[in-house]
């Protein structure tokens, strides 16, 4: 529209012979001339149609993964089918000291992300990196001193501490108990089941055994 503005203004100008005309057409002229220099240039089409695309569809949380160590890497290994044919700046990872997250952009028709905050121990950034492989990007955490981990999160480490010293009790009949109701708290409708009918066995057995003979 402004282009179209300027040609008419450029026309009037080759007609006009009147001073003051022309001084206003030429500052108009000048006034559309910056307008359209400062506009944004539109992109073309296919990069428009391509960006659209690899942001577009929805986002999933990637909860499933594999990790394993060596003296000098922490690795994380995700699924996804596929992601090897993506173009490698599709697949970008993101590393801090005690942190990483990981974006897989349009892998078909979805975005893929993961966070992993409060790392166990410090990485280095600078050796950080990740590997696109068939199905799957792994990603390696370069450790900042070669020990063993663990767990990945301080999060973890501090669930387990918590579980362990749940079931360290000096009574180990109390130990026990507590397992039984993990278990019992996690199981299926079988494992329910059984373990209702451990502990009505146990406690009828228990009855009988407090009962005198003689009566």
């Amino acid at each position: 529209q402004l282009q179209k503005d300027l040609e008419e203004v450029k026309e009037l100008l080759t007609n006009t012979t009147r001073k003051r005309v022309r001084d206003v057409l030429l500052a108009e002229k000048h006034k559309l001339e910056l307008e359209i220099k400062n506009q944004p240039l539109p992109k073309p089409k296919d990069v428009a149609e391509e960006e659209k695309s690899s942001l577009g569809g929805y986002t999933v949380k990637i909860n499933n993964y594999g990790w394993d160590q060596s003296d000098k890497f922490v690795k994380i290994y995700i699924s996804l089918s596929g992601v090897q044919k993506l173009p490698a700046e599709n697949v970008q990872v993101n590393f801090t000291e005690r942190s990483f997250d990981l974006l897989v952009k349009n892998l078909n028709g979805k975005n893929y992300t993961m966070t992993f905050n409060n790392l166990l121990k410090p990485i280095s950034v600078e050796g950080s990196s990740r590997k696109i492989k068939t199905d799957m990007v792994l990603v390696m955490c370069k450790k900042k001193r070669e020990e063993k981990w663990d767990c990945l999160t301080q999060v973890e480490k501090e669930s387990k501490e918590k579980e362990k010293a749940a079931y360290d009790t000096a009574d180990p009949s109390e130990g026990l108990m507590n397992i039984l109701k993990k278990m019992y708290a996690e199981g299926d409708d079988e494992m329910k089941r059984t373990i209702n009918k451990a502990w009505v066995e146990s406690r009828e057995k228990q009855y009988k055994g407090d009962i005198p003979m003689d009566i």
